[in-house]
């Protein structure tokens, strides 16, 4: 394959005989997504349908390449990004919105922290008072909207991206409404006699 500049690349992906650039383009790509991904073997059959996703990705935004580095490796970062999108999305497929939010009675508000053995039975203690408040909270003081992306975000630990695809929204708009429920959240526990520092103290991180 010939080496091309930056300004050869541009040239020939652009040009009346674009076919040949894009598919020695669409190689580097291949190449570059099987080291990328080379730890998981079973990912070689979709390799191929990553790299041309990304080819149309990068042929879209060939003029918000800036020549700040070579062409190829700005195209194999975006490949790789597509990729791990892809992935994740994926991962998601088959778990709904609804197995992620809680039944109306019985449900079980439970983040992984409480489950951390180093925690000691005060802390603990503290922690479920708290969460039995901003559990109480979450259902009457946010918007459905608001307490849908909390719960499908915050608490299933759904990826922000796949969660604004489901939501039918993106990405800006979904993290400007989890940080307005946050925010009404901690207002509304400030507001039930609880600081700031309580609050950081009883969810910090424990040392290890």
């Amino acid at each position: 394959m010939t080496e091309r500049t930056n300004k050869e690349w541009l040239t020939a992906l652009r040009g009346p005989e674009a076919d040949q650039a894009i598919s020695d383009l669409r190689e580097i790509l291949i190449r570059g997504l099987h080291y990328a991904l080379s730890h998981n073997g079973e990912l070689d059959s979709l390799i191929e349908d990553f790299a041309q996703d990304a080819l149309l990705k990068i042929l879209d935004n060939l003029d918000n390449f800036r020549g700040e580095s070579k062409l190829t490796t700005w195209a194999q970062k975006i490949a790789v990004r597509v990729a791990y999108t892809e992935l994740r999305r994926k991962r998601w497929k088959d778990i709904s919105i609804e197995d992620l939010l809680p039944e109306d009675s019985g449900s079980d508000f439970t983040p992984a922290v409480l489950t951390d053995p180093k925690s000691s039975p005060e802390r603990s203690a503290s922690q479920k008072m708290l969460l039995e408040l901003v559990e109480q909270l979450i259902q009457e003081s946010l918007t459905p909207r608001q307490r849908e992306a909390i719960m499908i975000v915050m608490v299933g630990g759904m990826p922000l991206d796949e969660a604004a695809r489901r939501m039918d929204t993106n990405r800006n708009a979904l993290y400007k409404l989890i940080h307005d429920a946050r925010k009404r959240l901690k207002q509304e526990l400030l507001s039930q006699g609880f600081t700031t520092d309580e609050l950081l103290a009883a969810f910090e991180t424990p040392e290890m």
